[in-house]
Parts: C-alpha cells; sequence; structure tokens
C-alpha cells in the first residue's frame, strides 16, 4: 500500500514541477510551489505512519507552518514590491500602482 501512495505522490509532484516550469503567470508557479510543499507534507506523513513514529506528524504540521508562511511571504513581495508594511501604512498608497 505504502508503494502504491508514494507512486502517486511522485507522479502528482512531476505534474507539478512542470506547472511550475511552464506555467503561464507567476501565480501559477507559486501555487505549484505551494502544492509541492503539501505533497512533501503528505509524504511526510504516509512515511511517519509506515514507520510507526508519529513524531513525523509534528514534523510535517511545522513544514506545513513553514510552507504556508512562505507562500504568504512571496505573494505580498511580488505584490507590494517589498515585504516590510512602512510603506503600506502611509495613507493613499496602498493601491498605487508606483
Amino acid at each position: 500500500m505504502f508503494e502504491v501512495a508514494l507512486f502517486a505522490l511522485l507522479i502528482s509532484a512531476i505534474i507539478l514541477l512542470c506547472r511550475v516550469v511552464l506555467g503561464p503567470t507567476l501565480y501559477d508557479r507559486v501555487i505549484a510551489v505551494n502544492s509541492f510543499g503539501t505533497l512533501a507534507v503528505l509524504l511526510i506523513g504516509v512515511f511517519g505512519f509506515v514507520s510507526k513514529r508519529p513524531e513525523f506528524l509534528d514534523i510535517a504540521l511545522l513544514y506545513t507552518l513553514i510552507n504556508f508562511i512562505g507562500t504568504v511571504a512571496i505573494l505580498k513581495f511580488f505584490r507590494y514590491k517589498m515585504l516590510d508594511s512602512d510603506r503600506l501604512k502611509e495613507p493613499g498608497r496602498l493601491f498605487s500602482d508606483d
């Protein structure tokens, strides 16, 4: 059963890597990288289940949080061209295109 799950995850990873390389927009690529991170979490979870080591689920949860925060940071950077929030606090600068 582990081999079937591993095979399905690897096929999904190959499809997502193709989307990362061939994605028409930046957002398609970011979502594909986020989905690839989710597949890595699933792989860690399946491996922890098969090896009967529940510690791997803690690692998977931590990796999920890092994946989410990284995706939000990348999307914020490409939207505002910065990661700090000082410029966002200025009135009238939130939706300007400069």
